[in-house]
């Protein structure tokens, strides 16, 4: 059978660098009978604030990693939003991501405690309403292809869903979704000297498309300074720990048949033989696992765009100053909003189709508000 959203996707241009997300004539609209499938936790500020950071953005990434694997591919447009997710799909895969959503909603909140909100929004009925969705792809790395979204569409179906509208009801007692390679082993990440800042800026209505590019072009440079540094993550990877901090969380999302505290066993004893050869870099078959730490940060989506930019970044105090005084005067301009969070590290989240292949997927955040905290900033500047 063919999977129209991976031919769709497959026959997208190739994927340019991430200044090339600032193209507006790049993008390619989506099918009018297509939707948006969107999710969002919430009380996600409140959860993270009681530490439960690392719950919050498993729970944004598994519509992600549920959908993939239900679809049997991973060519599929893509964004994680921190506390929620999106995707984009064809009307032949709607009752097929419908039940993904559903058995989402009920994991997360009978394994994660947490309340997600899920919905399936027609596209036709956005650009009805003068939205849109159009898309592009980005490289991450030689193995990975990340996802660009223009149009306002997108902001405006995870509105709708926030609105109760298009919902996905959950699914019965019990019922899990396929969450097979998703994980949180990695350790926080920071560094002495250097804040975590998360940030979103959207252009202010009316601004046209290559002001708003010029001004983000602006907000990359001064933020990278003379050394060009913003991601977060480390050329060799990120740090390991045992036991991770998070291997409950992956017990209750791959436990599949088994019982709990089998896949409790089964994953410490794992993720033991993964710390030592993480620690002392010794090869285990085919798998390298300094390649792989060097393609963990490499495929690590630290910087997207969903209407506007958003980024995770890695700041000393001269580059957030820049970055604050170049926001606050495109604010008072009128020409952007914008949140930003700043905290002291950024956590990971992962999904590992296989461990033989450099495809694999490491969505960040940061750990102290992230995205959220952002978003809450943002609307309070907007308020204010």
């Amino acid at each position: 059978m063919t999977n129209e959203t991976f031919a769709f996707t497959r026959a997208l241009p190739l994927p340019g660098e991430f200044d090339e997300a600032f193209d507006v004539d790049s993008f390619v609209a989506l099918p009018d009978d297509w939707l948006v499938a969107v999710t969002d936790v919430t009380a996600s500020r409140e959860a993270i604030s009681a530490g439960r950071y690392k719950a919050v953005n498993m729970a944004g990434v598994a519509m992600i990693s549920a959908v993939m694997n239900a679809l049997g591919g991973q060519d599929i447009p893509y964004i994680f939003g921190g506390d929620g997710a999106a995707v984009a799909l064809a009307p032949s895969e709607r009752e097929a991501v419908a039940r993904v959503l559903a058995a989402c909603v009920t994991f997360v909140e009978e394994d994660l405690d947490l309340a997600l909100r899920a919905a399936l929004v027609p596209v036709a009925r956005l650009r009805a309403d003068g939205f849109d969705v159009r898309v592009r792809r980005l490289r991450l790395s030689d193995a990975l292809d990340n996802y660009a979204f223009l149009g306002g569409g997108l902001s405006e179906a995870e509105k709708r869903m926030k609105a109760g509208l298009l919902a996905v009801a959950k699914a019965p007692p019990g019922t899990r979704p396929d969450l097979t390679g998703l994980s949180c082993r990695w350790t926080p990440i920071r560094e002495a000297g250097r804040s975590i800042v998360s940030l979103i800026v959207e252009p202010a209505p009316g601004l046209s498309a290559e002001r708003f590019a010029s001004i983000e072009r602006r907000l990359l440079a001064l933020a990278g300074g003379e050394g060009g540094r913003l991601s977060p993550m480390p050329p060799s990877g990120p740090g390991v720990e045992w036991p991770p901090v998070g291997l409950e969380l992956e017990a209750r999302a791959t436990r599949g048949r088994l019982a709990l505290p089998v896949r409790r066993v089964v994953l410490h004893l794992s993720s033991l033989l993964a710390w030592f050869l993480f620690r002392t870099g010794t090869p285990f078959g085919s798998f390298d696992p300094n390649r792989y730490r060097r393609y963990t940060s490499l495929n690590t989506d630290f910087r997207k765009v969903q209407d506007g930019l958003r980024m995770t970044l890695s700041l000393d105090r001269a580059a957030l100053d820049r970055l604050r005084a170049l926001l606050d005067e495109e604010q008072s301009n009128g020409a952007v909003r914008f949140g930003l969070c700043v905290q002291d590290s950024a956590v990971l989240t992962c999904y590992v189709p296989s461990l033989s292949s450099d495809a694999h997927y490491h969505f960040l955040d940061g750990a102290g508000g992230g995205y959220a905290g952002a978003a809450s900033d943002l609307a309070a500047r907007a308020a204010a």
